[in-house]
């Protein structure tokens, strides 16, 4: 196996507060030194880092990497070392981002006949009033935490409204979603708790639809059959999970990502509010794909394992051993994308690995890319002088391995006299 690692230069230390808060030079020595990295994670699991755009693609691509877990270490897996916490113990295992062909090939299928890019488009007029009515909540006060206030109720309300959760009881996922979130920051074992409940609470509301069945995304993955094949309700209730966990926190990630990059770039900012104000649509739509290609919201692509030797950029990889894709650091690879490090909202050879490649590509993607636009166009036509109410190296990111996200973002702004959007008051007598 070549050398990992230039030995006249010490490796970057990983995974640190600091390495959170600005990843990308860490990622550029990989890429020049150690582009295929064998590492040890903070969970102890030890697993190789892909770095380079080719490598990642061709990594994302390969079938010898399975998604299953089982591939790996059992142990690694109960003790939710690998995979995402507390889905082992729901028993929310089966579903697209741990298993392979055929299984998903035919899942997939199933979820693609309910979630339709038909069904995401026509679902825009609800995520500009829900967008609203979170910037009305915040507008006339001069100040808000954009994570807390608006990028992380916004995609739980949107995915609660898509699939079919009655209102009454949204809060209640977006208390457990905040548990999950928040990851090793709450309390012990609230991560496997909310996962629990968020299960028994999918299950008893598929059981309700099942025999009523609406418009609604859980309606339509009953519905869905392949060959006369349904959906068990492990299965829908596991699908409908990932939809929410995996959809939820990629949005969150991408508008708080998002707009903290746009203040940041006051002269990319300027462009597309610019562009916003006279109601063009191309940089808005380039400009997000740039926002998840410059600091997207995923920063390594979910585990695979290797069910057969193989080699990745010149690395041999052994049987069984787990690969991280680092999209973070493909994305900014200079072999690829020119002035990789220049946030250009116009850039439209822009093939990133944002939401992955090949058959696990994002499959909640149009949502995701629908919410951001939607958001951020609302953000900077309805708060033009939006600007940082904290210095940036006093800006905390959550530590999660997988996810790229702040973990709060003050701002201020000149206060709204009144919402656009406020009921009129009533009649006085």
């Amino acid at each position: 196996m070549p050398a990992q690692s230039d030995a006249a230069q010490p490796a970057p230390q990983l995974f640190t507060w600091e390495f959170a808060a600005d990843p990308y030079p860490a990622y550029a020595w990989l890429r020049e030194h150690a582009p295929v990295h064998r590492t040890r994670l903070p969970s102890g699991v030890e697993a190789w880092l892909v770095t380079r755009y080719a490598d990642a693609r061709q990594a994302l691509a390969d079938s010898r990497l399975s998604k299953n877990p089982a591939h790996h270490s059992e142990q690694a897996h109960r003790t939710g070392r690998v995979g995402i916490p507390g889905e082992r113990q729901a028993d929310l295992m089966t579903h697209l981002l741990n298993i392979d062909p055929p299984d998903h090939t035919r899942l997939r299928r199933l979820v693609s006949k309910a979630f339709t890019p038909r069904r995401v488009a026509e679902f825009e007029p609800r995520v500009q009033q829900l967008t609203d009515r979170l910037i009305d909540g915040f507008a006339q006060r001069g100040s808000a935490d954009l994570i807390h206030e608006f990028a992380f109720p916004l995609p739980i309300y949107a995915i609660c409204d898509m699939l079919g959760v009655p209102a009454e009881d949204q809060d209640d996922f977006r208390d457990w979603a905040g548990m999950m979130i928040r990851h090793g920051g709450g309390q012990r074992g609230g991560v496997g708790r909310a996962v629990k409940r968020m299960r028994a609470y999918l299950l008893e509301l598929i059981h309700r639809k099942r025999a009523d069945l609406g418009d609604d995304l859980i309606s339509g993955l009953i519905r869905a059959s392949d060959h006369g094949e349904h959906l068990t309700e492990n299965e829908a209730a596991a699908m409908a999970f990932i939809l929410l966990f995996a959809g939820f926190e990629t949005t969150v990630n991408l508008i708080g990502n998002g707009t903290y990059a746009l203040l940041r770039n006051p002269g990319q900012r300027a462009l597309l509010q610019e562009s916003v104000v006279r109601g063009e649509t191309a940089l808005l739509e380039t400009g997000i794909e740039e926002l998840l290609r410059y600091d997207g919201p995923v920063e390594l692509a979910t585990w695979r394992f290797a069910t057969r030797p193989l080699t990745i950029g010149g690395v041999d990889i052994p049987v069984g051993d787990p690969v991280l894709v680092v999209l973070a650091a493909a994305d900014r690879d200079p072999d690829r994308f020119a002035d990789e490090n220049t946030l250009d909202l116009a850039r439209t050879d822009n093939p990133h690995l944002g939401f992955g490649h090949g058959i696990h590509y994002c499959i909640g993607a149009p949502l995701a890319r629908l919410e951001g636009r939607v958001a951020l166009a609302t953000l900077l036509s309805r708060l033009p002088d939006l600007r940082l109410a904290e210095t940036p190296e006093n800006l905390r990111w959550r530590g999660g391995l997988i996810m790229r996200g702040l973990r709060e973002l003050p701002v201020e702004f000149s206060p709204e006299i009144r919402s656009p959007h406020a009921l009129p008051e009533a009649p006085t007598r």
